[in-house]
């Protein structure tokens, strides 16, 4: 945590990077729903969508939604943030299986470092998930909201610490279903990696008392 204090005191909200360890806080969800980032029971998955009626984030949650029992298979908690207001997200009904945060006042945002570019919608990898979203859902942005967000998705263990991450470069670059499941076996490999050299290392003999 110092390291992610010091480079937000030298240049504002910095990026996080795997290994940071966040505090803890409380999320209230659309439907009051209290959920503790961390978890200790969970690894949660955090992503940070755009606005309540982006019609590619609408596409990207749909994916989410049709494979969310294998990520509760995985131990994973889904939560999506979203800069809307709770009003706002409700009125667009998403009806997702999983926790929907709203932050309307993009706090969050920028605690995480989670910006805004033109490159969301003017780089070119976006412009087929645009045109999808957009034939299956139609526009949905409300009066004063930002249009220009970029998603980000947050891994985060137990204790607080940065398992993965990914800032997006674009609106439609996030992480799969595939990818979010192989970077929580990922860790649990890193982890177990870990208690098996801790085991061996102290089931060795101290020096200097090893048998004759």
């Amino acid at each position: 945590m110092l390291n992610l204090l010091a480079r937000r005191a030298s240049g504002g909200a910095a990026r996080l990077r795997a290994g940071d360890r966040l505090p803890p806080r409380e999320l209230v969800t659309t439907r009051d729903q209290l959920i503790h980032v961390p978890d200790p029971r969970h690894v949660v998955h955090l992503q940070f969508r755009r606005f309540a009626g982006c019609p590619v984030c609408k596409l990207h949650l749909r994916s989410i939604a049709q494979r969310h029992d294998e990520l509760v298979k995985a131990g994973i908690l889904e939560v999506a943030v979203f800069h809307s207001s709770s009003e706002v997200l409700l009125r667009h009904d998403l009806a997702l299986p999983f926790a929907v945060v709203a932050d309307s006042q993009q706090q969050l945002y920028r605690e995480f470092g989670v910006k805004a570019s033109l490159r969301s919608v003017l780089d070119p990898r976006a412009w087929a998930a645009i045109a999808r979203g957009l034939a299956t859902f139609g526009a949905g942005r409300e009066a004063g909201e930002p249009a220009l967000g970029l998603p980000a998705d947050f891994l985060i263990g137990g204790a607080g610490e940065v398992l993965a991450c990914k800032y997006g470069a674009h609106a439609d670059d996030h992480w799969s279903v595939d990818e979010i499941l192989e970077h929580a076996r990922a860790t649990d490999r890193e982890a177990s990696v870990a208690r098996a050299n801790h085991r061996t290392g102290a089931a060795q003999p101290e020096a200097g008392h090893a048998d004759a």
